[in-house]
């Protein structure tokens, strides 16, 4: 099966802010951005979620809006955060997305540092 993936300049701002204010998306590209290529089920393990098909709406979400590249492989699927083209259409914004949400999580955890 092969997935639909938006160029680099049909990446639109609202599909990527729409995408990303979704938790579990956005602890999707938290993983992701780590770097390399994961299978799906490597990230539901990461985030301990065991329902996989609830994320498929969530992996078509990312993948539609420019967020991810997922592609096949086997019996699995690779995702792949597109941090390049992220980064070239709106500079900088992914990585004050990600700084937020760590800020968010040490405030959750109680943390007061920034």
């Amino acid at each position: 099966m092969a997935f639909r993936h938006p160029d680099r300049d049909q990446i639109r701002i609202e599909d990527v802010l729409s995408a990303l204010g979704n938790g579990v998306r956005l602890s999707v590209v938290r993983v992701l951005d780590a770097g390399g290529e994961h299978n799906c089920t490597s990230v539901l393990n990461t985030l301990g979620i065991t329902a996989k098909s609830t994320m498929t709406h969530h992996w078509r979400v990312l993948r539609d809006s420019g967020v991810i590249r997922q592609q096949p492989s086997g019996r699995e699927n690779l995702l792949l955060l597109r941090r390049e083209d992220l980064d070239a259409r709106y500079p900088g914004l992914l990585d004050a997305i990600l700084s937020g949400a760590r800020a968010d999580e040490a405030l959750e955890r109680g943390d007061r540092s920034p």
